[in-house]
């Protein structure tokens, strides 16, 4: 368990931070980016959290768990004994409960907006950051070793909170349904 007696250390305060193996990196290296943008999904699931229960909640919550470590896989690079890494098996969780809330909704006609009712809303935001963490999560795996079931995770990541999404807006009930076009002027 993690004890932390100091918040603050000053040893960032040149503009690098230290990583698990003891190195110290760029606070704008690829490889921090990826671990704030991680941060930065799990805070949108805080806030998600706020607007859901039962099952989605409990679930939500155990997924910030992982993200933590997720930015603990991220924060170590290289091989380090008994490093703290994504499991497949996480992967495969994401993917069952992914088919299971996806059984209940009708299949898609139509591109979604995100939308609908405000817990939806907050999971479609989420969804857009873990994307994006995705996506830096990507870029850094071009050009340093990456765990793959860390990128995995991140991409099912998305498709869980899309899901999710769909179950909160009644089962899909209440999806905006994208109409290409449909706004514009017919003058």
């Amino acid at each position: 368990m993690v004890k932390l007696t100091k918040i603050y250390t000053r040893t960032g305060d040149a503009g690098t931070t230290g990583l698990v193996d003891g190195s110290r990196r760029s606070k704008a290296d690829a490889r921090m980016v990826a671990i704030g943008e991680v941060d930065e999904a799990n805070s949108a699931i805080g806030v998600a959290l706020l607007s859901v229960e039962g099952a989605i909640a409990a679930q939500l919550t155990r997924i910030q768990n992982d993200l933590f470590d997720l930015g603990a896989d991220l924060a170590t690079p290289g091989e380090v004994e008994g490093a703290l890494r994504i499991l497949p098996e996480q992967v495969a969780r994401l993917e069952a409960e992914i088919d299971a809330m996806n059984a209940g909704l009708s299949p898609l006609t139509s591109f979604i907006l995100p939308g609908g009712t405000s817990a939806a809303a907050h999971l479609h935001l989420a969804r857009a950051i873990a994307r994006r963490a995705e996506r830096a999560g990507v870029a850094l795996a071009g050009h340093e070793a990456v765990n793959a079931a860390a990128l995995a995770y991140l991409n099912r990541l998305s498709d869980w909170l899309f899901v999710a999404a769909r179950v909160v807006n009644q089962n899909g009930a209440s999806d905006v349904l994208w109409v290409p076009g449909g706004v514009r002027s017919t003058r």
